[in-house]
């Protein structure tokens, strides 16, 4: 095969020492956009017991990143998101070299392995979490992006997937989003996290909604009418009451994120994927 004088080759090898930085900073670390919506949300809180709940979160947080253990005991998936510039090619073996920079990373972190290998037959643990929920996007540009997202399986369980129908509309995704959050209560350990998908097919709405989980809380929609939406919605979850750990309480979420994608006529899919508060991410650029 040949290849443009511009093309940048990069080895698969060199995501490996990546991916085990990232591993163990995204388990440890707290996003700082995340810490400071949690103490935006704290200073706002007028219930007494969601309060003390808010800062024990926030002492947890502290205590995790001075010591770099852990956040949650769970350690979560390791989604690995790759964003590859067009201009790229990477040589060798992408699950591989990220495969082994989890491993890596788990082990020399002291990270929980949870990947079993068979969803039905025996459920045998794999031993260095993975394989890992691999995403690949070519994207303008000479770059690689790799971003870690663990992600845990309380709140990962509390997410939900719909084929609602063109005519439900926006009103459809709202009451979608707000029946989702309801039915997970406490389970998810809020102040949760919205990750919202509209749009695509059955799985890009997933894949969406899950991406949206990276953005920072607070950040906005560039659409106005997302934006809208996403204000909307977060004001409707928080006045359900659930509270900090289901203590009730203003605080039920920190942050809704909606990302979209043209559909088919006749679609209207909707994904909602839940993180806790510990809404944990890091990234690098080669």
């Amino acid at each position: 095969m040949r290849y443009h004088a511009d093309m940048r080759i990069i080895a698969a090898a060199a995501l490996t020492p990546v991916i085990r930085r990232l591993c163990i900073r995204a388990n440890t670390v707290l996003p700082s956009g995340v810490r400071a919506a949690i103490g935006d949300f704290r200073a706002r809180e007028p219930w007494e017991p969601a309060g003390a709940v808010l800062d024990k979160i926030i002492e947890n947080n502290e205590l995790a990143r001075s010591a770099s253990m852990p956040l949650c005991q769970d350690t979560g998936a390791a989604c690995v998101f790759l964003e590859a510039g067009e201009e790229v090619h990477i040589e060798g073996s992408i699950r591989e070299a990220v495969d082994e920079g989890v491993r890596q990373g788990y082990r020399e972190g002291r990270l929980r392995a949870s990947m079993v290998s068979d969803p039905l037959n025996g459920r045998v643990n794999t031993g260095g979490n993975t394989p890992a929920i691999l995403y690949f996007e070519i994207v303008p540009g000479s770059a690689l992006t790799v971003t870690v997202a663990p992600k845990g399986a309380g709140s990962e369980n509390m997410s939900a997937l719909a084929m609602l129908t063109p005519s439900q509309g926006r009103g459809g995704v709202v009451d979608f989003v707000l029946s989702t959050v309801t039915r997970a209560g406490p389970n998810p350990c809020p102040p949760v996290v919205l990750g919202v998908g509209i749009g695509g097919n059955f799985d890009r709405a997933a894949v969406l909604a899950k991406k949206a989980l990276l953005r920072p809380p607070g950040s906005r929609h560039a659409d106005p009418y997302y934006a809208e939406l996403e204000r909307e919605l977060l004001e409707k979850v928080n006045a359900l009451g659930i509270g900090p750990m289901g203590t009730g309480g203003f605080t039920t979420a920190l942050s809704v994120a909606c990302e979209t994608a043209p559909t088919h006529i006749a679609s209207l899919p909707c994904a909602v994927n839940i993180n806790c508060h510990v809404c944990r991410h890091a990234s690098e650029s080669l």
